[in-house]
């Protein structure tokens, strides 16, 4: 079945790449009066050699991401999109549902965005995959550990002060994957059927007191700009889908123990200049499970305080065309023995910047899942294609 979903793609790029380009994607058609239909997507071919300390050494090739959207308005001041991923099909499930809304953007600097999209939470989270500088997200931005997914609700957000200003606030329906080694975020539009159901409330404001850095990482403009950032968000289990609870109590064995309640906060900062980038981010999450008794996991007697920190950068060693890397990760969790830790290095090698792209990371990871003596090393490749 994936095979057939790939190849469906690869007929709908092509159709795109025949079409005249204007800015990001292929506006197939647009008219005086702003109506216009655009299409584009991503397409990242990545290896993937897994070598652990304990077991054997595996590796894959596969496609970590095959998404195409369709962009388009046929009203004033209206737009919508739509964007699949044929890369994350498994099971029965041959398409994953990524951007589906619709925007009003009436408004001079604010834009009302309906539908299933991202949530204001993780600068890392917010910056596109196919603007990043290692070749997978590191704690802060990865929803397997606190970080909302996108989530089918109300965003609104705008600017101000010339664009020094950013904020957003948002209300959605969020589900989470309940397990107890992870704090597992997902969008109820891709859910399953032990997906624990619930409302989410948050918001953020990013300032640009130098002028304003759009989230992407990499210096191509050598100008010098710095982002300071704080975002925090509340969700609550709405009762209807504990799956894994009887009487009040965890039927699970502690594996999959159903989630309560979550609150999350973010601190994050962005500097670039003379060819240098540099990102940081803090996170911290209170979550509580439905059995106050849990301890299993991240969890101890029902609750963790999980949090995470990050710090990435790079230096354009030939400017715009070549880029080395390198990062470091930390979380920490009630329930882990001991924090895990990752270190990364790599290098990104800029054929049409972002557009044509090829990288390489290499991650040394310690005390995985917070379990002392779990180590392993991970390598990286990635070719990426987007239009």
């Amino acid at each position: 079945m994936r095979t057939r979903a790939v190849a469906i793609a690869a007929v709908g790029s092509a159709v795109c790449l025949a079409a005249p380009a204007l800015g990001a994607g292929v506006t197939v058609h647009k008219d005086d009066d702003g109506k216009y239909v655009k299409m584009g997507g991503r397409i990242q071919i990545q290896y993937h050699r897994m070598d652990p300390d304990e077991g054997d050494t595996t590796d894959e090739m596969f496609f970590r991401r095959f998404r195409p959207y369709i962009e388009g308005s046929v009203h004033e001041d209206w737009k919508g999109k739509f964007q699949w991923d044929m890369g994350k099909a498994e099971d029965g499930n041959e398409l994953a549902i990524k951007d589906a809304y619709l925007r009003y953007t009436g408004f001079k600097a604010v834009k009302v965005t309906l539908g299933n999209q991202n949530f204001p939470f993780s600068r890392e989270f917010l910056t596109s995959s196919k603007y990043q500088q290692l070749v997978e997200r590191t704690f802060v931005g990865d929803h397997n550990y606190g970080t909302p997914d996108r989530n089918v609700g109300l965003n609104v957000s705008g600017v101000a002060l010339s664009k020094k200003l950013e904020w957003a606030v948002a209300a959605a329906a969020a589900d989470i994957d309940p397990t107890a080694k992870k704090l597992d975020f997902d969008t109820p539009v891709n859910r399953n059927d032990d997906f624990n159901q619930g409302w989410m409330f948050g918001g953020r404001v990013d300032l640009h007191p130098l002028g304003y850095l759009k989230k992407s990482q990499g210096d191509f403009r050598r100008e010098l700009l710095a982002t300071i950032s704080a975002a925090a968000f509340v969700w609550a289990n709405d009762g209807d889908n504990n799956t894994y609870t009887d009487d009040g109590l965890d039927a699970s064995g502690g594996k999959k123990p159903d989630v309560d309640r979550v609150t999350g906060l973010e601190a994050s900062a962005a500097l670039r200049g003379w060819g240098v980038s540099v990102d940081a981010q803090y996170n911290r999450f209170q979550a509580e499970t439905v059995d106050d008794t849990v301890t299993a996991g991240i969890y101890e007697d029902g609750e963790t305080d999980l949090w995470s920190f990050a710090v990435e950068g790079g230096v354009m060693v030939v400017p715009g065309l070549l880029e080395v890397v390198a990062g470091y990760q930390l979380q920490d969790a009630d329930g882990y023995e001991e924090p895990w830790t990752r270190t990364s290095f790599g290098a990104n090698w800029f054929l049409k910047k972002h557009d044509i792209e090829l990288q390489t990371t290499y991650r040394m990871g310690r005390n995985l899942d917070g379990r002392e003596g779990g180590d392993e090393n991970e390598l990286f490749v990635q070719a990426q294609y987007v239009f």
